[in-house]
């Protein structure tokens, strides 16, 4: 049986023109889920995988010293990409996208977030940047190169494409994708187990970062 550590990015740039960095409490997050990943003893991964993006790699840096892994020894592998959501809205709302004080407004942009998806996912939003069968594709595509893996895989995403993998293994509407991606923390580690080619859930959205930190600073959504 292949167990699968899913870890989404620290927090990023929210409100800033570019999103793709951690933020200084994003740095203290990676830290800290590798220092209470190491804490706990887990199995060492056979192999590291992540996404193609800074904030998958900037996250796996951090994490990494605790955990005595070599980030430069990870695999990219698309199908950890999130998927463009500056696209799609653009898609969705004209070439200006969303005015400034709704970007910067968190509780409005991630309500507006959520309807795209969903429009998205529905074949409603005329050319996006990805087409939601091609999203889903790389991401089953992932789940079959990790699954493939002889022994424990830790990898670093995003909250789209980890919420992706979940609803396929739960054989869940897609609508339920944004509905667990909303609820995602960051640095929350999800676990998926597979064998025969099968995946299912083992956990959902835990934060040990924050229960070996104690520290209600490091506890973000964005």
């Amino acid at each position: 049986m292949t167990g699968i550590m899913l870890v989404r990015h620290a927090q990023a740039s929210f409100g800033a023109a570019d999103y793709d960095r951690l933020s200084p409490l994003g740095h203290e997050q990676a830290a800290a889920l590798g220092r209470a990943l190491a804490a706990r003893a887990a199995p060492r991964p056979v192999r590291v995988y992540r996404g193609r993006q800074r904030r998958h790699r900037e996250t796996l840096e951090g994490m990494a010293p605790a955990l005595g892994l070599d980030p430069a020894q990870a695999v990219l592998h698309p199908g950890l990409d999130e998927f463009d959501a500056k696209g799609l809205l653009g898609a969705r709302f004209g070439p200006r996208g969303l005015p400034q004080t709704v970007r910067e407004d968190r509780k409005q942009y991630f309500q507006i977030l959520r309807d795209t998806v969903l429009a998205w996912q529905r074949d409603e939003i005329a050319d996006p940047p990805e087409s939601w069968t091609a999203f889903s594709d790389r991401v089953a595509q992932a789940s079959a190169a990790m699954l493939a893996e002889d022994g424990p895989v830790l990898a670093v995403s995003s909250g789209g494409a980890i919420s992706r993998m979940i609803v396929a293994a739960l054989d869940a509407p897609a609508a339920q994708m944004i509905q667990l991606q909303l609820q995602m923390k960051n640095c929350a580690v999800s676990r998926l187990v597979g064998r025969t080619g099968a995946l299912f859930l083992h956990s959902f959205n835990e934060a040990p970062h924050l229960a070996t930190a104690l520290d209600e600073r490091l506890l973000t959504y964005a």
